[in-house]
């Protein structure tokens, strides 16, 4: 295990290395003037730049001070300025090569002012859009619902990322903000905590103000089993959320079944999993699982509606392309497959840079028809 570790550690190290020299090769080609012998200035603070988020990573899995957790701010911050000043590198050169082929001399230093200028602007519009969670309301139709259930509303919240970069504060305002719309019930689809070290009773505390009529339920993410999940699972009841293993709860005559992520990353463990749970057919359901990964097995074993996070919809760019070709339709929002409807939510929080470019922060409100 530690030797993948050094290994994936060491991958990404080069590959920060290589981005960031790069950006010192292209800035030095289109801006800066030849410079006097030695290392410069330049070189010095891209350098420590290039190692930042690798050294705030490690430190952030041993402990939550301040200051490691100031550094992870930072240096996860740089990270998404890196991603788009990147691309600004990129486009200079794109541009420049293309332009010498039509024999024109573009100014240089108006390629590197215009792109990275962009990329700063970029970065900075990411930050504060990361900042702003929305709230969205969607219909949702689901044959056989109980009548009961019909004007009622939902609310779903994931990937709040808990951890060095947003805490307790954060949360706070997500449960202000689900306090002031007042939805019956509440579903939280996993990744509340971000997965590094921190005091996750301290955290999970503002849950407790929640005061959804039909109660809240958690599923465990890929990020509350990067070590033992008891911790996570232990502060979440605490704070009176209640966290389902594979199992069907039946709610004033709406079933909801809660699997964790470990229990939905095999074919054959997710369908087993569903299975235990005893689902209805005959009567609405719900599944909440952290990512929509196996939407087609859900789908196969009669749910009518996923509540489903994860994706995060990329972020930002290019990430949000990856991420739509990893997961088609259902990299966001509210689709359908046969007889099941899914929402894929973006998150309330973040992973990595606290930046999105093209994506928005959200808390999602259901409304039952």
């Amino acid at each position: 295990m530690r030797t993948r570790i050094a290994v994936f550690v060491v991958i990404i190290q080069s590959i920060l290395f290589l981005a960031h020299w790069f950006l010192y090769e292209t800035w030095t080609a289109f801006w800066a003037a030849p410079g006097l012998p030695g290392i410069s200035k330049l070189q010095v603070a891209l350098a420590t730049l290039s190692v930042s988020f690798v050294v705030a990573s490690l430190l952030a899995w041993r402990s939550s001070h301040v200051a490691v957790r100031v550094l992870y701010r930072i240096s996860a911050v740089w990270l998404g300025v890196l991603s788009f000043s990147f691309l600004a590198a990129c486009s200079c050169w794109t541009v420049y090569a293309g332009a010498r082929l039509f024999e024109l001399h573009p100014n240089r230093r108006a390629l590197v002012a215009v792109f990275f200028g962009l990329a700063l602007l970029a970065s900075l519009y990411g930050v504060v859009n990361a900042a702003w969670t929305r709230v969205r309301r969607v219909v949702v139709k689901l044959p056989n619902l109980p009548e009961s259930w019909r004007g009622r509303v939902a609310a779903l919240v994931s990937d709040t990322h808990l951890g060095h970069v947003r805490g307790a504060k954060f949360l706070r305002r997500i449960v202000a903000t689900l306090t002031r719309l007042q939805p019956d019930i509440v579903f939280i689809a996993g990744d509340l905590y971000d997965g590094t070290v921190a005091k996750v009773n301290e955290l999970a505390a503002p849950l407790a103000r929640l005061a959804a009529p039909w109660g809240a339920y958690f599923v465990a993410g890929n990020h509350e089993e990067f070590s033992d999940s008891t911790k996570y699972f232990d502060a979440v009841k605490q704070s009176g959320v209640r966290v389902l293993n594979s199992e069907k709860v039946t709610v004033d005559g709406l079933q909801i079944v809660g699997v964790h992520y470990r229990n939905s990353t095999n074919d054959e463990t997710f369908r087993a999993a569903l299975r235990g749970a005893g689902v209805d057919r005959g009567r609405a359901s719900i599944l909440l699982t952290h990512a929509p990964d196996r939407v087609s097995i859900a789908e196969e074993e009669g749910f009518s509606l996923q509540l489903s996070g994860h994706t995060h919809g990329g972020q930002f760019f290019p990430f949000t392309w990856i991420t739509s070709r990893l997961y088609g339709k259902f990299v966001y929002g509210l689709q359908r497959l046969g007889n099941l409807v899914v929402y894929t939510s973006y998150g309330a929080g973040t992973w990595g840079p606290p930046l999105r470019v093209g994506t928005k922060p959200e808390i999602v409100l259901l409304q039952f028809e």
